[in-house]
């Protein structure tokens, strides 16, 4: 057992959460995006069109007249460019999820990026069109004999999704145990199949016991793993896709919607980091299937983040946040907020000074050094598909089967 105590530390600030700063910015982001999604779309202004969309995803926001902007942009997507069509299937998956089945289909059908395909057949099963996403996947393969679409990940995850059973979940114990990743530190963020609800992130040592607080209980805070388009996790932007990351140590952002609090950074597997070396992406990539238990190794659902690196993702890490939690109120995940796809905590500031009154990231944060610091691995895992958030009474039956 390791118990983690409190500690004090001086007063953290974000001015950008005050009252009057998030008036502001609500007002600021309602209004542009009316701007830019009045002007005519054409090639030159498409930028302004996806900065709009981005803004949507952020607000939740729909009005009759952003609706038959929509329905115009959906009418001429064959005509954009693909970063405008992947903007633009990012945010209709969350916001307009049953509305362009037909749009999306004949897109699916004619696109030559990979990724795009990719949402366009997620937008598609999540409508339970699996027999047309068959066949456009079925097509791709005949299409390309040279280049076969198993050696594509986001062909990869389709194909597996569309035509593997999903095997058994293997014992979450195995992961639980001492003995996967020995003398390593290790994250576990805990979460729903459904993203909706909230997750919970634990802390294991490197002696492979799981940190405790000052009253002997358990260290476990609620963590979200969605990120605002709500797709899949090989997707960028999508939500924190399920897997083994490398942890490598702490940092602040100069984000101001992450804010200032200590973020824990991670890299996954095969990514092309600023601050990791090819070398240790690579490794974690070549023995990916190693680090899992044997129970583990045929389960492919957790080989998610190691295609998700395959596919290009970069950036995913574990962070506080200063967004306004209202813009989530009505939200099964709220007061958490959602990301572009790293796993977020929840923290509070004050709207009068903008201090921080709250702060379960820097709880983590002080867990991790408790553990040994932020140098070992994160593993994220939807335990079930309950409909509710992930509790630590959900946890602890599998840490007492588990030898610790």
């Amino acid at each position: 057992m390791v118990n983690l105590k409190a500690q004090t530390t001086k007063p953290t600030y974000a001015p950008n959460t005050t009252k009057e700063a998030r008036a502001k910015e609500y007002k600021y982001l309602i209004s542009s995006i009316n701007k830019n999604l009045l002007t005519e779309l054409v090639d030159s202004t498409e930028e302004n069109w996806q900065d709009a969309f981005a803004a949507m995803m952020l607000l939740n926001y729909h009005a009759p007249f952003i609706d038959s902007r929509i329905h115009t942009a959906m009418g001429s997507v064959e005509k954009r460019s693909t970063g405008f069509q992947r903007s633009l299937l990012q945010m209709i998956y969350p916001l307009y999820p049953k509305a362009f089945v037909p749009e999306v289909i004949s897109l699916a059908g004619k696109t030559t990026d990979a990724k795009l395909f990719a949402m366009c057949c997620e937008y598609l099963l999540l409508n339970n069109r699996q027999a047309e996403c068959k066949e456009l996947l079925s097509k791709k393969a005949n299409d390309n004999p040279v280049n076969p679409t198993t050696e594509n990940p986001f062909f990869r995850v389709l194909q597996n999704k569309l035509n593997l059973k999903t095997p058994s979940k293997p014992p979450l114990a195995d992961l639980l145990a001492k003995d996967f990743l020995p003398g390593e530190m290790v994250l576990f963020s805990f979460q729903r199949s459904n993203r909706n609800f909230a997750g919970l992130v634990m802390v294991r040592n490197k002696n492979g016991a799981f940190i405790k607080n000052e009253t002997g209980k358990y260290f476990a805070v609620p963590q979200l793993a969605r990120s605002c388009s709500n797709m899949p996790g090989y997707i960028t932007n999508g939500n924190t896709p399920q897997g083994i990351f490398k942890v490598f140590g702490f940092d602040t952002s100069k984000s101001a919607a992450i804010g200032p609090t200590t973020n824990i950074q991670m890299v996954l597997p095969y990514e092309q980091s600023q601050d990791v070396g090819d070398s240790v992406t690579r490794s974690l990539g070549d023995n990916y299937r190693y680090l899992l238990p044997a129970s583990w190794k045929s389960y492919y659902p957790v080989f998610e983040a190691y295609y998700a690196g395959k596919a290009g993702r970069t950036e995913i890490i574990a962070h506080g946040t200063t967004i306004n939690p209202e813009y989530y109120k009505k939200q099964t995940y709220y007061p958490l907020t959602p990301t572009e796809g790293c796993l977020c905590t929840k923290e509070i500031w004050s709207g009068t000074g903008g201090k921080r009154l709250e702060s379960d990231q820097e709880k983590l944060v002080n867990a991790i050094k408790k553990a040994g610091g932020a140098n070992g691995y994160c593993v994220v895992i939807e335990i079930d598909d309950q409909q509710k958030p992930v509790s630590l009474a959900d946890i602890l039956l599998f840490l007492k089967t588990s030898p610790q």
